[in-house]
């Protein structure tokens, strides 16, 4: 079976739209990659400066038709170049995705080491090997760096954390490699499941880190966490403060990402009427990251 890969490139706004657009249709999610560098002899521009890419089956060709469709109509609307669609065989497919990423070191410790690639570890590195797969979450996008700093600072050992929205699990592992005592990694998407658990197991964190498929819902009744972490979209943050909070300990913090800077006064205000106050506000770009506490009672 061949496979179609379907991208566009866009600014950050448009991004998050594409994104969520594109979902609608793949299984796996689409994924947004910020462009480093440009091509050689040209000048990166903001405009274009992330790439969506998703994946589609060939027999797939109905949900190719609507995303096309869909992505159109967003281009009326936000500042998008022309999308590109090519075929891919089953082999050429599976290696696509692995040329965008490299070793990235993030915050004072943390190294997001690809799978497939060599590294040797330097003294005080905190390794964490991924293979994404066609999660969302390589440590890549603003956001996720965002949050990956953040838990360097927020982590203690002992704690326990609720990861929203995993992804590939890089949040996850992250935690449990700073000394969290416990980690609940959750996603609606059964593919994001099957490559956070795999993730899980290649860096050895089995023990600590419980991956299932769910949102708030599937935590258990009674079960608080020190810790919540939640990359995802501004407008299901929002949506999702009361339910954080009543599964956060008084006192506890929730790392919150994946945020447009026009909306993060929405997410503040949602977060401080579910009693989480923001604390630290940090901005990568278009992107904010929120660090809040709950109320101590």
């Amino acid at each position: 079976m061949n496979w179609i890969e379907l991208s566009v490139a866009t600014d950050a706004e448009g991004a998050e739209a594409a994104a969520a657009l594109l979902n609608e249709f793949v299984s796996g999610g689409a994924v947004i990659e910020q462009t480093i560098t440009p091509e050689p002899g040209e000048t990166l521009n903001p405009a274009r400066a992330y790439t969506v890419r998703a994946f589609f089956s060939s027999h797939a060709a109905e949900a190719l038709e609507h995303a096309q469709n869909g992505l159109w109509h967003l281009a009326q609307l936000r500042a998008m170049g022309e999308p590109q669609v090519r075929e891919l065989a089953e082999e050429d497919w599976a290696e696509a995705w692995k040329k965008h990423y490299t070793i990235l070191r993030v915050g004072h410790h943390i190294v997001i080491k690809p799978s497939w690639l060599e590294y040797t570890a330097q003294a005080g590195d905190m390794v964490v090997e991924l293979d994404p797969g066609m999660a969302f979450g390589t440590g890549l996008h603003p956001t996720t760096r965002m949050c990956l700093i953040a838990l360097e600072e927020q982590v203690t050992q002992d704690q326990g954390v609720l990861d929203v929205g995993t992804g590939s699990g890089i949040l996850s592992i992250a935690a449990a490699k700073l000394g969290a005592r416990e980690i609940l990694a959750l996603d609606l998407d059964p593919v994001a499941v099957e490559t956070t658990a795999k993730n899980v197991a290649i860096n050895h964190a089995e023990n600590i880190v419980a991956v299932k498929r769910g949102s708030l819902d599937v935590t258990g009744e009674g079960n608080l966490f020190d810790l919540i972490c939640i990359n995802i979209l501004a407008e299901v943050i929002s949506d999702l403060a009361p339910a954080l909070a009543a599964v956060l300990r008084p006192g506890g913090i929730v790392i919150a990402s994946g945020i447009l800077d026009y909306k993060a006064g929405d997410v503040i205000e949602a977060l401080r009427a579910a009693g989480i106050e923001v604390v630290e506000r940090r901005q990568e770009e278009d992107w904010v990251a929120l660090v809040a506490k709950k109320e101590e009672r």
